[in-house]
């Protein structure tokens, strides 16, 4: 009996040996896939936060007249408030907030009804359309802003000649229509990104729930308003944020069409006022210091408007 147990207990033990190796096989074959993201999300996103914030808590002068060489000083928080005092700085802001008043709701609600249609039982060709719709967002952003730069440009684009033509004079460019022209370009590619979320959560909807209001004699339209859209709530609020927090941080399209009207400062985004102070000024730790409250601005926007959705829906 000794001999029978000693042997059960050698054969037993190799057995719990494999399968604690295979147990920890199992445990950390996650964390190696998730290794990647994470080495370069800490490389590009945390550090560099970091930096910006390290950065901000020094500032560059220069000994006696100015002619001496320039010396990095800590500063602690003087960037921030001379930032606090900036007007310009607000100015921006609160333009970039007067577009998305009036450009997010367009977008959306274009982005909306297009799902819907895609998602509509008698449509056909939905492949091609859903390409289609997409492709502005694929083309580059600055190579998008040459094209309606284009577009606008008085003395080149036949868009404008037409409505002259047709005696509309409208200049694109002007002090009082750039920012909805720039609003155009972003709806222009934005539109068939956040048509495919909120597509993709129409699909996700069970074909039963359309049967029964199908029978209960409730119209397509009715199924749509009733049904599709409550059903895609949590679809918009991600592509609203997404959209609050792109404004927030609007670039390209004011840098490209600056070089084609007058009316664009360097101050007329906040991010363009960063990379003015940045790369015309080489004032780098006021730049950090405008980036890092450029970013706690658009985190309280966006953390903001989910929270008051989600106390509206009673999350």
């Amino acid at each position: 009996m000794a001999v029978a147990t000693s042997r059960t207990e050698g054969i037993s033990k190799p057995r719990r040996v494999q399968s604690r190796t295979r147990f920890q096989r199992k445990t950390l074959t996650p964390y190696l896939f998730l290794t990647p993201f994470c080495v370069m999300f800490v490389l590009f996103f945390v550090v560099p936060i970091f930096y910006a914030v390290y950065q901000s808590l020094f500032r560059t002068q220069r000994s006696g007249l100015g002619l001496g060489a320039p010396t990095v000083v800590f500063a602690g928080l003087s960037n921030y408030q001379q930032v606090l005092t900036d007007r310009n700085f607000f100015e921006g802001i609160g333009r970039m907030l007067l577009f998305g008043i009036v450009q997010v709701p367009v977008m959306l609600g274009l982005a909306l009804l297009l799902a819907l249609l895609l998602d509509a039982a008698t449509v056909r060709f939905k492949s091609f359309f859903r390409v289609a719709f997409f492709i502005p967002y694929g083309v580059p952003g600055v190579i998008g802003a040459l094209l309606w730069g284009f577009l606008y440009d008085p003395q080149l684009s036949p868009l404008v000649q037409g409505l002259h033509a047709l005696g509309i004079n409208i200049n694109f460019l002007n002090g009082n229509t750039i920012l909805w022209s720039m609003a155009n370009i972003v709806t222009w590619t934005y539109t068939g990104y956040n048509m495919l979320i909120i597509y993709a959560s129409l699909q996700a909807i069970p074909t039963q729930l359309y049967e029964a209001a199908g029978l209960d004699g409730c119209s397509a339209i009715g199924i749509a308003w009733r049904i599709k859209i409550p059903m895609v709530a949590p679809a918009l609020i991600l592509t609203c944020v997404l959209s609050v927090i792109g404004t927030l941080q609007l670039f390209t399209e004011p840098q490209v069409l600056s070089q084609v009207s007058n009316s664009i400062t360097s101050s007329f985004t906040p991010n363009l006022y960063a990379y003015f102070m940045a790369f015309s000024n080489n004032n780098y730790n006021y730049t950090a210091a405008l980036s890092v409250v450029l970013a706690v601005v658009t985190f309280i926007f966006s953390f903001g408007f989910l929270r008051l959705t989600q106390r509206q829906s009673g999350v």
